[in-house]
């Protein structure tokens, strides 16, 4: 049951939020699956620490963001909340342990540099293999080919614990279509780490088609945060 919501939060964020979860438990149903087995993630990319601290208010304990310079800050501001801080964006080596000192879990592994910054930090971490599922070899995320050796190389390190697959579905392709891709990956991983069943599919446009290919967690921003901010 949410927490009771004190009457300073926004109502549009109440209605938003409720709208999401019955449409999250509505595709749950509809893919015959419980709700429970996936968890909703409100990215709050360019919105105040403010906003998050009305969503803990509302029951929400996962929290997604894509720049370190404006997650860190935010995780300071708000470390006094229960909150899990996922890590949803393109993450330069360079930045690991500074990312490791707030996130929990890094959603966009996508290259044995990054693996090898990660594991140095010594903190344990949660990671989703980031795979690109366009032609563009410019878009974040490892070629479905660099799949199992990427996996194997998380595996080497204790302070790693290997979730799954991540990936954003292409926008001028059929995201059902795309989720399925996904979900293939998924299979595929699981020959070489059985426990690392999670995926990381699905945004505010196409959460459903993602649950109904097994997602497990959801990126959810402007449908639960409204407009976002003019970027800073």
């Amino acid at each position: 049951m949410a927490a009771e919501q004190p009457s300073t939060v926004d109502p549009g964020l109440v209605a938003r939020h409720a709208a999401v979860e019955a449409g999250v438990a509505e595709a749950c149903r509809a893919a015959g699956r419980a709700r429970d087995e996936v968890t909703l993630i409100v990215v709050t990319k360019f919105h105040p620490a403010s906003l998050i601290r009305d969503l803990a208010a509302l029951d929400v304990h996962d929290v997604g963001e894509n720049r370190h310079q404006d997650a860190a800050p935010k995780a300071a501001e708000l470390a006094d909340l229960p909150l899990t801080w996922h890590f949803v964006g393109q993450l330069q080596s360079n930045k690991a342990r500074a990312v490791a000192e707030y996130a929990r879990v890094i959603h966009s592994v996508d290259r044995d540099s990054l693996v090898t910054a990660l594991a140095r930090t010594e903190r344990p971490l949660d990671v989703f293999l980031e795979v690109n599922l366009t032609d563009d070899p410019g878009r974040g995320g490892a070629e479905p080919g660099a799949l199992l050796p990427l996996a194997e190389r998380v595996l080497e390190h204790p302070a790693l614990t290997l979730r799954g697959v991540m990936a954003v579905a292409p926008i001028d392709k059929d995201a059902r279509a795309a989720f399925a891709r996904l979900r293939g990956l998924s299979e595929r991983l699981r020959t070489v780490a059985p426990h690392a069943a999670a995926i990381s599919a699905g945004m505010s446009g196409d959460y459903a088609e993602a649950i109904a290919e097994g997602a497990t967690h959801l990126r959810i921003g402007a449908a639960i945060t409204g407009k976002r901010p003019e970027r800073p």
